[in-house]
């Protein structure tokens, strides 16, 4: 997932952070009662399992121990990644492509903070404004580190002059949320303290960042936090150069090709980690599924899989893709499903509020989007896990696909945001605690992983994507053709119920009711 742009909003099994157990067991899971539905979707659900994907996570991890501890776009991690989901889909018969886009680098020209003194490295954040040659000099004012840091405005008003230079620890909401509020409190640059051990970089600040933001690690936020007060310069600047990347693009060769159900994850993790979770979960469940849905299967509609090229550095290689389309091209697709960290380890089940039905920040989806949250909703929730909504934020690949009209929806299991007590009664894990305190992180390895989520929503994903495959009338605005004849079904059942209940209440007996 990129880096934060709004707060996000699990699943209590997580493997212990082993060093390197890359063949830990996969607990089996009780088998649950599948909905109603199409066959293919029975079929598919049943054949996605969790050791079949857990073999690709367990590649991916070797792919990232194997360059440099991470599969950051621009490196051989990257591009070993794409060879190996390429390489699977071919060998299973799919029609696969690698259209390659280009991303921007920023290339580091100055990276420090010197705060009396006390020089430490700074790193701008992607998508961070610079400072000027020479930097900007200010006061540096330490914001409490209590559960929230920098979260709110109130944090901020004890700023002793305009002009200074704020720091922040990272955690509980975005980065971008922090500078706002620093920014509305009159301060002239933001540097955010890493809340685990190492430096802090190749995060994005996000769109519409306006103070230079810059990260430092663990270490050196400790020591600036014992220099409130002191005269600080920040220089951060840097330039810009195109780099190219792969997508991968594999599509069934049946179905219909003008009403083609799309379904993505991101495949780069950040540099800072392997990125099994983020986003190995939903790269990983994802092929799984393509895998096992075949290449020729029996459907009414296409199936386009995509994995996704520098979504850590602003949601490019989705962006990009759909911008090379036509009109015509954008209208073949019918709906975009998205799976981006479905695994965390202190996972939530949130799925994207199409609706809007919970009235917080973006407002609701392209007409469908309603309909794709309440199939993924639906499942889960017949399927024995409750779910909650999660706002369309901008922080994962859907946005391109929205921002042209294309119906979206997918599952999160959370990321740096906090589970509140509530969300851990429902759900089980640590109230207090982040959804995934590995997130953007080293330790986001095999590890990192609670794999009664996984195989949940890999569950979901594999029956949604199947249900669509076979049809989306829902999504296009006609209502199925079977949809009398199940409402009047439903109408019997409550209607038989209601009089079961009445007889019951009236001391008669009934079949089957217990007096």
């Amino acid at each position: 997932m990129s880096s934060p742009r709004t707060p996000v909003r699990a699943g209590a099994i997580a493997l212990a952070a082993c060093a390197g157990l890359a063949f830990a067991a996969v607990p089996a899971t009780a088998q649950v009662q599948l909905p109603d539905g199409p066959a293919l979707a029975k079929n598919l659900t049943k054949k996605v399992t969790a050791s079949g994907i857990n073999r690709h996570l367990i590649a991916l991890q070797r792919i990232a121990d194997k360059n440099g501890g991470n599969r950051a776009v621009g490196t051989k991690g990257y591009d070993q990644s794409v060879d190996y989901v390429a390489g699977l889909l071919r060998d299973a018969g799919y029609e696969v492509s690698t259209p390659e886009f280009t991303y921007p680098v920023q290339i580091t020209d100055a990276a420090f903070a010197n705060a009396g003194g006390t020089k430490v490295d700074a790193f701008p954040l992607e998508e961070s404004p610079q400072t000027p040659v020479g930097g900007i000099t200010g006061p540096l004012v330490t914001i409490p580190q209590d559960a929230t840091p920098g979260c709110e405005a109130s944090d901020f008003a004890g700023l002793p002059t305009k002009g200074a230079v704020v720091l922040i620890r990272r955690g509980a909401c975005t980065f971008n949320q922090k500078q706002a509020n620093a920014a509305a409190a009159g301060a002239v640059a933001v540097l955010v303290a890493n809340n685990v051990d190492g430096p802090l970089q190749g995060v994005t600040l996000g769109e519409g960042g306006v103070l230079p933001t810059g990260g430092v690690s663990k270490a050196d936020g400790d020591t600036l936090f014992g220099k409130n007060g002191a005269s600080t310069t920040v220089d951060m600047r840097f330039h810009v150069v195109e780099k190219p990347a792969r997508n991968i693009i594999a599509e069934t060769k049946t179905g219909r090709k003008n009403n083609v159900v799309m379904v993505g994850s991101h495949l780069d993790s950040v540099e800072a980690g392997p990125g099994i979770n983020d986003n190995g979960s939903g790269s990983a469940a994802l092929l799984e599924t393509a895998l096992q849905l075949g290449a020729s299967p029996k459907v009414s509609n296409s199936v386009r899989f995509a994995w996704w090229g520098a979504e850590e550095l602003g949601l490019v290689g989705s962006t990009k893709y759909v911008q090379s389309l036509t009109f015509e091209q954008q209208l073949d697709i019918a709906l975009y499903l998205n799976f981006d960290m479905i695994a965390s380890p202190n996972a939530a089940y949130f799925v994207y509020d199409g609706d809007n039905s919970d009235g917080v920040g973006a407002g609701e989806g392209p007409y469908g989007s309603a309909q794709i949250e309440s199939a993924l909703a639906g499942f889960l929730n017949a399927t024995g896990t409750p779910t909650e909504g999660t706002d369309f934020d901008g922080r994962s690949d859907y946005g391109e696909f929205i921002a042209n009209g294309i119906p979206a929806g997918g599952i999160f299991t959370g990321a740096e945001g906090i589970k509140t007590a509530a969300q851990a009664d429902k759900w089980g894990g640590q109230a207090g605690v982040a959804f995934d305190k590995c997130y953007h992180s080293k330790c986001d390895n095999l590890g990192n992983l609670d794999r009664v989520a996984l195989d949940r929503n890999a569950d979901a994903l594999a029956w949604v994507t199947a249900s669509y495959a076979i049809s989306t009338e829902e999504i296009n605005g006609v209502p199925p053709k079977n949809a009398a004849a199940k409402a009047a079904k439903a109408a019997a059942r409550k209607a038989a119920k209601t009089n079961v209940a009445k007889k019951a209440k009236a001391g008669k007996h009934t079949h089957g009711l217990s007096l």
